[in-house]
């Protein structure tokens, strides 16, 4: 969507405000042990408190509150009686729906101590994230966000799972463009100023290949191996974009 009003830009923050607060709820029960049906419980206290809804539930019948993913799983994890593990890496991906208005965000978060290599990857999906909020400017090409994000995960040693990319959002939870991760030439066309996207790194230490899982939700690193996300919702503006799910 584009943002044409002030009654659309605080629609948009009212949502993104109850996705960071779902986020850093959700993220600070991290911890060995927890399920993620208890983290998914969290955020849908969250979200009540909110007066928000899932927004995966609502438009696709997801069966969970938000997307919790584990180690090779990249996204769509379902919420479970899984228990969380010392060395794990955990995605927790929170989408809200508030009043008709979409926000949406993810962090990758250690569960206990991590080997190096998963919290450098974690760390990468966090700085590939920063390098595409930074090439978000009114009149820059689309495909600059794609290639500062595969600039900044091949400077880190890690691989842009590229069929996995951000999307416009606002008025549903996907709209257009697609905004991919990687460099596409063709995906020229300037952003204009007050257009919604997200920006979300997926990362992995391995190929960039993904397969769907048995459930019909989940997707997985095609090698098995681990994979980060980092994510937020914005507004395009002529200078710096305005990050919607930033928290504080």
């Amino acid at each position: 969507m584009s943002v044409d009003t002030p009654e659309d830009l605080e629609g948009l923050r009212r949502a993104g405000r109850a996705v960071s607060a779902a986020l850093r709820e959700v993220s600070r029960r991290v911890r060995p042990g927890v399920t993620t049906a208890e983290l998914d419980a969290v955020a849908a206290r969250v979200f009540a408190g909110h007066g928000a809804r899932s927004a995966p539930a609502l438009a696709y019948g997801f069966p969970g509150t938000i997307c919790i993913s584990v180690d090779d799983e990249a996204v769509h994890g379902i919420p479970g009686p899984r228990r969380l593990r010392a060395g794990e890496l955990v995605k927790v991906d929170v989408t809200a729906e508030l009043d008709g208005f979409y926000a949406d965000a993810a962090v990758s978060v250690p569960v206990g101590a991590v080997p190096p290599r998963v919290g450098r990857l974690a760390a990468a999906a966090q700085a590939a994230l920063r390098r595409g909020l930074r090439a978000a400017r009114a009149g820059a090409p689309l495909n600059a966000i794609g290639g500062a994000v595969e600039d900044e995960a091949r400077r880190r040693r890690c691989t842009v799972l590229h069929e996995l990319t951000g999307h416009g959002i606002g008025r549903a939870i996907h709209e257009e463009p697609s905004v991919p991760n990687v460099y596409v030439a063709s995906l020229d066309e300037p952003l204009a100023e007050g257009t919604v996207i997200t920006i979300e790194p997926i990362l992995s230490l391995g190929r960039g290949d993904v397969r769907s899982g048995d459930d019909g939700w989940t997707i997985l690193t095609a090698d098995g191996a681990t994979s980060a996300h980092a994510e937020h919702t914005l507004v395009i503006s002529a200078g710096e974009p305005l990050v919607l799910t930033a928290s504080g």
